[in-house]
């Protein structure tokens, strides 16, 4: 059993790992929440093509990868991108009083009714292959470059705006590198 507790930014692979997780718990104050890749000119690679829709349905899968918009805590978990939002002060005893709670049932059980609910919830593993193939070639066309170094020149992966607020910053590098 994997449980995610989110108290920041879980963007393209963050948010690929936590959607790998079992549950997902998100402070309400401080969780965003995003798969940027598209406004960086490139199609995500950890999958969550693949698990979004099973948590979120397909329209609102295809709004959270085609729109690389970042998502607040509450909105996430309207989403089903979450599983809750909590208040960032009770997080930590929230997440650990449910990890208590599954901890303290048989484990057989709690094995049986995993597999089973994945079973009818989770993607394919051989979906994996192909999408970690569409990022590194989108990685490598003139647009995602371009696209890239566009984001590197206005802060991508440094303290800043656009690190903060990068779901509102995409949408200006079309503008920027013509793409």
């Amino acid at each position: 059993m994997s449980i995610a507790k989110i108290r920041g930014r879980a963007r393209g692979a963050g948010s690929e790992f936590v959607l790998a997780c079992d549950m997902r718990f998100a402070s309400r104050e401080h969780a965003v929440l995003s798969q940027p890749e598209i406004g960086l000119g490139l199609v995500a690679g950890g999958a969550p093509t693949h698990h979004l829709p099973f948590l979120t349905g397909r329209g609102r899968a295809l709004e959270i990868m085609l729109t690389g918009q970042d998502y607040d805590a509450d909105l996430a978990e309207r989403y089903g991108y979450v599983n809750r939002s909590v208040p960032d002060a009770s997080l930590d005893g929230f997440v650990d009083d449910v990890a208590d709670r599954i901890a303290s049932f048989d484990k057989a059980a709690l094995v049986e009714v995993k597999n089973f609910v994945g079973e009818v919830s989770l993607p394919s593993h051989e979906l994996q292959a192909p999408t970690s193939a569409a990022f590194w070639a989108s990685a490598t066309r003139p647009a995602g470059r371009r696209r890239l170094a566009a984001a590197k020149e206005r802060g991508l992966g440094r303290p800043g705006d656009f690190e903060l607020r990068m779901g509102r910053h995409l949408p200006g590098l079309d503008r920027e590198t013509g793409a």
